[in-house]
Order: structure tokens, then sequence, then C-alpha cells
């Protein structure tokens, strides 16, 4: 099968690129289904749950593409998918959002996750730049460790607030009125889940690949815009619809603790499997992250909010960053 998908036709290889791309997305949404239940049924607190379980069921997709991309020696594509990824939340996610409405910024969006973030984006530039331009099992391990560290202290942060009555960025009423299935049905779409992340992963590497090659772009090129762009989908359609919805308080604060998931998690797991190709381009790209990083908090921190003109903003340098890779 991956023979064939890394070697088939142009059209069989967008084809098979966008059911990866399903088999992602719909894996990932009954694998936190079912992961979910089970915390129910043991009585984890919801907001536990939604800080772990939920939350990083949205990085899933960039974690079985850079993982599978690491096991298959296609290292640039894993590097490059995540800060693809990072920078299409930031830019195009919360930009949209502003677009439609004015996105409020909590304070500890401010305060905590975005400095955290701009350091794990350093790290991650240091890191691969020193490797010397690799990200190895040390340096997976060190993002691991940092990735359990943010996640301890989030939970901590949540169960505080919780206690005080106040409403914690990890508020979770979905959760709490989510229905709890049976122990047998939640193991079945946990192995569901899993099967389609694991295959939805294998497709849409090896198709890119095989798109990447057919059209002579590189891995990396493709990792940015295809790639990062359909792992972060199910991301900007949730955004968009909360945003028509005026329900969009959380939407800055998510995006930026997806982008610190993607580095510590998805890249933490595939430099502890199996050591990742640094180049000069993810340089350059992390570079333009730490950037647009800077540029998004300090509109955040005018008035507490993004209004639309400054979404407007975002979504055209991310427009710029486009016709950059494309051209270089």
């Amino acid at each position: 099968m991956t023979e064939f998908v890394a070697n088939c036709s142009m059209p069989l290889a967008i084809i098979f690129l966008a059911a990866g791309f399903f088999f992602l997305v719909k894996g990932a949404d009954i694998f936190v289904d079912g992961s979910s239940s089970i915390a129910k049924k043991f009585h984890v607190p919801s907001i536990i749950i939604g800080l772990t379980i939920v939350a990083m069921g949205t990085s899933l997709p960039e974690a079985a593409v850079s993982v599978t991309a690491s096991l298959a020696n296609q290292n640039t594509l894993a590097v490059s998918n995540v800060v693809g990824s990072n920078i299409f939340n930031l830019m195009v996610v919360i930009g949209m959002c502003a677009v439609l409405t004015p996105v409020a910024v909590q304070r500890e969006t401010l305060k905590r996750d975005f400095p955290f973030s701009v350091f794990c984006a350093i790290l991650l530039l240091i890191l691969g730049w020193m490797g010397p331009m690799q990200l190895g099992h040390g340096d997976g391990v060190i993002f691991l460790v940092l990735f359990a560290i943010f996640i301890g202290c989030m939970i901590r942060s949540a169960l505080k607030a919780n206690k005080e009555g106040k409403t914690a960025e990890g508020d979770s009423s979905e959760i709490d009125e989510m229905k709890i299935m049976s122990l047998p049905k939640s193991l079945l779409f946990i192995v569901m889940g899993a099967a389609g992340i694991i295959l939805g992963g294998d497709v849409v590497v090896n198709s890119a690949t095989n798109i990447a090659t057919r059209l002579g772009m590189s891995e990396t090129l493709v990792g940015l815009t295809i790639v990062s762009i359909g792992t972060s989908l199910p991301e900007l359609v949730t955004s968009v619809v909360a945003a028509r919805k005026h329900e969009v308080d959380m939407a800055l604060g998510n995006a930026i603790g997806s982008n610190i998931f993607n580095i510590l998690m998805v890249l933490g797991i595939a430099g502890a499997i199996s050591p990742m190709a640094f180049l000069t381009e993810n340089i350059i790209d992390i570079v333009i992250l730490l950037v647009f990083s800077l540029i998004v908090w300090f509109f955040a921190w005018t008035k507490q909010k993004l209004n639309r003109g400054e979404g407007a903003i975002m979504l055209a340098l991310y427009a710029a960053f486009m016709v950059y890779i494309c051209m270089r």
C-alpha cells in the first residue's frame, strides 16, 4: 500500500492526500471521544480532560504526519509541517476569527502562554542549529520533559482557578455534557481512532512526497503548504464556526496552546524516535514564526483584544509568507 501511494499517478496521489487528511481528522476525533469517555468514567475532572486529551487531540494530525515522516527518514517534512502549522494557526486561524469578530485575549495567554510559545520556538531554533543542523534523540527528550512540565502547570493553574470559582482557560462545558460510552465501546473508539491516525499519517506523508517529487517541489515547501494547512484545517473550521457564533473568547489561547503542543509534543515524540535533519530553510521559517508571534503579541497587548484591522494585517502577512516560500 505504501509503495503504491508513493508511486501512483498525480490524480490518484491528490485523492489519497485528501483521504489521508480525512482519516487523520476523523481518527483524532474518534480517539478523543473514546479517551474522554474513559476518563469521565473514572471520574477525571472535566477541566483536566480538556487540558490534556482534548487539547492534545487537535495536535494528533500533526503528530501522526511528523512521526511517520521521521520514521520514513523524510525528516524535513516533519519539522516544516510543525512550523507551517504553527504559522497557519497563528496568522490564519486567529486572523480569520478577528476579521469576523474581535477576539478577546485572556490575561493568562498574554502573561504565560505567549512568552512560553516564543521560548519554545527559540529553543527549537537553538537546538536545531546547534545540533549541528539536526534534532536528535536528546532534543526530543528535552521537548517531552518541558511538555510534561507545561501540562502539569496548566492542570495546577486550572484546578486552582476551578477551586476559586473562576473560569479557567481550559473550560470544558462541552465535556461535562458529553455522554459516557460503555467501556468496550470507548476502547473500540480508541483503537479505531488510533488506526485512522496511523493510516492517515502514512497516506499523507507518502502522497505528499509523491506530489512533491512530480511537481519538483521540496519536502520543506510541501510541509509548509499542503501538509501544514491540511492538518490545521480542523482548527480553522472550528474557530470560524465559533467566531460566527461570537464565541471566540479562548480562540487565541487555544491557538497558542496548540503551537506549544506542536513543538514540544509532536517534535518531541518525532525526535525521540528518530533524529531529524534541520535545514537552513527551517531556520528562516522559525525566525519568521518568531517575528509573527511578536507582532500578534503586540496586537494582543493593545486593548486586550484583536480587532478586524489587525486580523486583516495577519492574513495579509500570511499571504506574503506563502508568496515568499513558493518563490524561494
